[in-house]
């Protein structure tokens, strides 16, 4: 009897707190973890956001750099933070893929997290050794299929972006090739361009020049929309892989039970942000698509990438300790 008269009490007691959060926020500098290094694409996107918010609430906002396995260090801290809307945090496509690949994770990305908007989408460049015979997705396919197991791709590690794209690539198009996992996408990407490697999914921001000096071939585009600075470059889906479709991407997010309120204010300023055309054009000359997804169309987002990866995952049998 008393449990039944002090729940409601105690339910009523939370929203009133979460209001007076709400209305008052922000009243003090917020951290923003970056999970990755500076002068990377997650960094220069995070510090983007974080230079918005500071200018919309005028409050300082604190760039922090938790690199380390993949972007998990960085997103567990997240999870773990208060959620009273001090605790802003980056989040890639790496964190979907992750529960998939990993036999423990210290957080969901779906339960643990308040998903504030989708940043951007990165769409990858299939790009060949200018050596290799192939100017098309089918010329690649054939190729594979007449020599299995010959065709040699890079990645930036296992469990990484680029290896689950050409892994879905290849499980999709019915092909076996060999993965040569690397540290990092610039010794990859010379590696390649040196014709040890023939093919890489690479972000377009990183290949592009090579592409246009001529010392990479591209093939196709990642998504199933093309790439509006190569519009004449096809997608993967119109080369015969019929359905494909997969990207980098980088999403903004808070811990899980942030108030409301709260969330609204920052996806607000957020997407006046990326809605701004001079924003739009500067992601594109990175590499990048601005979004602006809402919370909830995000959230769904998410989940459906977590089990899309899951499915790669499962049918390549890649797993990391």
């Amino acid at each position: 009897m008393m449990f039944s008269r002090l729940f409601p009490a105690c339910l009523l007691l939370f929203a009133a707190t979460n209001a007076a959060l709400a209305q008052n926020y922000p009243s003090k500098p917020i951290r923003f973890i970056i999970p990755f290094p500076p002068g990377g694409p997650t960094d220069l996107m995070g510090r983007a956001a974080g230079d918005r918010l500071a200018r919309a609430f005028n409050i300082q906002v604190i760039a922090d750099n938790r690199a380390g396995a993949g972007g998990n260090i960085g997103a567990d801290l997240c999870a773990k933070s208060l959620p009273d809307g001090y605790t802003v945090c980056m989040m890639t496509v790496a964190q979907v893929i992750s529960p998939s690949i990993y036999k423990k994770l210290a957080f969901d990305p779906i339960r643990d997290f308040s998903h504030i908007t989708l940043m951007a989408m990165m769409p990858s460049l299939l790009t060949v050794h200018p050596a290799l015979p192939a100017t098309t997705v089918k010329d690649i396919v054939a190729l594979a299929k007449t020599s299995p197991g010959q065709l040699t791709y890079a990645s930036t590690g296992n469990g990484t972006s680029p290896h689950m794209l050409m892994e879905m690539f290849s499980a999709m198009a019915g092909i076996k090739m060999v993965h040569v996992p690397y540290k990092g996408q610039a010794p990859a990407v010379v590696d390649q361009i040196a014709g040890q490697i023939q093919l890489a999914f690479n972000t377009a921001a990183t290949v592009l020049p090579q592409v246009q000096s001529g010392k990479l071939k591209a093939i196709a585009i990642s998504t199933r929309e093309r790439f509006p600075p190569m519009p004449n470059l096809p997608t993967v889906d119109e080369g015969g892989v019929k359905g494909f479709d997969g990207s980098s991407w980088q999403s903004v997010v808070m811990p899980a039970n942030t108030p409301k309120d709260i969330v609204g204010k920052v996806y607000q300023e957020l997407a006046a942000m990326l809605k701004s055309p001079d924003v739009r054009e500067k992601f594109l000359a990175q590499g990048a698509m601005a979004s602006g997804m809402p919370p909830d169309q995000f959230t769904a987002f998410a989940r459906m990438e977590m089990e899309k990866w899951a499915k790669v995952a499962k049918s390549s049998n890649i797993r990391l300790d």
